[in-house]
């Protein structure tokens, strides 16, 4: 039998290679499950999720504002536009347009576009911050930073 001596440093750097890439892979995965409610479990899906932007409830001067916002796909950069309108700091109507650049990108542009206003009006400014619609997770992406630009558009 042959054996080779490797040196501790190219041990030692392999395991924190393999440990750095395992918190890599772990910041990849998705979050865990919620445990179901007390009520038996039965809940709807709507495909989304939403939480509190965690900022403070701001004032909000009623209007209709419009700002466009960006992300990445794995093919391109996409961009959206985002027209809000608020009364009251709540948005009471939503207009999502795109022009997609790629194919799938126009499938999932699509998706959310029709999802949109479901899940935003009605809700409180401060509190968007969409993380997924009808299966779109990407153009949350592009939809938060417009959020993010129509906020200090409408600051009071």
């Amino acid at each position: 039998m042959i054996r080779t001596t490797v040196p501790t440093s190219v041990r030692k750097g392999s395991a924190i290679v393999g440990i750095a890439g395992l918190f890599v892979l772990a910041g990849c995965s998705g979050t865990a499950d919620a445990e179901p409610p007390a009520d038996g479990g039965a809940t709807a899906d709507t495909g989304s999720s939403l939480s509190s932007g965690g900022d403070s409830t701001g004032d909000y001067a009623d209007g209709t504002y419009t700002a466009d916002g960006s992300y990445q796909t794995p093919e391109t950069v996409e961009q959206i536009s985002v027209t809000l309108t608020l009364a009251d700091g709540v948005v009471t109507d939503v207009e999502v347009t795109g022009d997609p650049k790629a194919p799938e990108t126009e499938q999932y542009q699509g998706q959310f576009i029709a999802g949109i206003a479901d899940e935003v009006e009605g809700v409180a400014l401060d509190e968007l911050n969409v993380s997924r619609v009808a299966g779109s997770s990407l153009t949350s992406g592009g939809f938060n930073e417009a959020v993010a630009s129509i906020k200090e558009q409408a600051a009071a």
